[in-house]
């Protein structure tokens, strides 16, 4: 794989685990030099790090920052571009997801999903912007087919993912010609770490109605944002689905 994203900086938001995890392995055994960010998953951060390290000296660096400080994020972009001189990808991954029936909805939980899936990526593109538009960078943004088919009592969740489709289609015409946008929308990829999503027979029936009749893996999403940042030179504005085919068949 390497050689494919050679000597490229790209910044991962929530990196440290899961399916930005996954990404960020991807880009690196591809060449790239891997700034990772993270909140709280500090352990399999450093983990990553020390990895990436090891098997190339100096290609990768962690960085803590809560996205929901709009403040911080300026501060995020300039200590990744001091510490490798450039940036040439924003991978928009990091995202909070729970329950958000109608009648139990609060300010907290508008705050906290509304502003890791839609207000961070917005602030860290314009953060990010002036830099990925001198190296004719790109940004590519972490969705979910349920921005499109909304997801019954995730009311929040839903309908932020819907706000960050309609920010990866704005930002490809406010950025263009210099900067490539686009988004991946995954399925069945990872199931939830919560007890809510711990019933077999639950999970039995959304496999059941993906085409593919089968679970993604992490890495079928980390080789789509390879693609949306090496391979597609004429594409931006785009939301490609990766979801074995469950959003035509929900």
């Amino acid at each position: 794989m390497e050689g494919a994203v050679q000597g490229k900086v790209i910044l991962v938001t929530g990196g440290g685990k899961r399916v930005g995890a996954a990404i960020c392995r991807r880009l690196h055994a591809q060449g790239a030099t891997i700034a990772l960010h993270y909140r709280t998953s500090v352990a399999p951060a450093l983990a990553l790090q020390a990895a990436f390290n090891a098997q190339r000296a100096d290609s990768s660096a962690i960085f803590c920052t809560d996205l929901l400080d709009i403040h911080a994020l300026p501060l995020l972009l300039e200590q990744v571009i001091n510490r490798f001189g450039r940036l040439d990808a924003l991978v928009n991954n990091a995202s909070s997801f729970y329950p958000t029936p109608l009648d139990s909805i609060d300010e907290a939980q508008w705050r906290d999903l509304m502003g890791s899936n839609l207000q961070a990526p917005l602030f860290l593109a314009q953060a990010a912007a002036g830099e990925l538009r001198r190296q004719r960078g790109c940004i590519v943004n972490i969705v979910d087919i349920h921005a499109e088919r909304p997801m019954r009592g995730h009311l929040l969740y839903s309908v932020a993912k819907a706000g960050l489709v309609a920010l990866t289609r704005s930002l490809a015409q406010e950025l263009a010609p210099e900067v490539r946008v686009n988004a991946v929308a995954p399925g069945v990829i990872l199931w939830p770490d919560t007890p809510d999503w711990e019933n077999y027979e639950q999970r039995r029936h959304i496999v059941a109605h993906t085409l593919l009749k089968r679970e993604g893996e992490p890495d079928d999403i980390a080789k789509t944002v390879s693609f949306l940042i090496h391979d597609a030179p004429y594409i931006t504005g785009q939301i490609i689905s990766v979801d074995g085919g469950r959003s035509i068949n929900i």
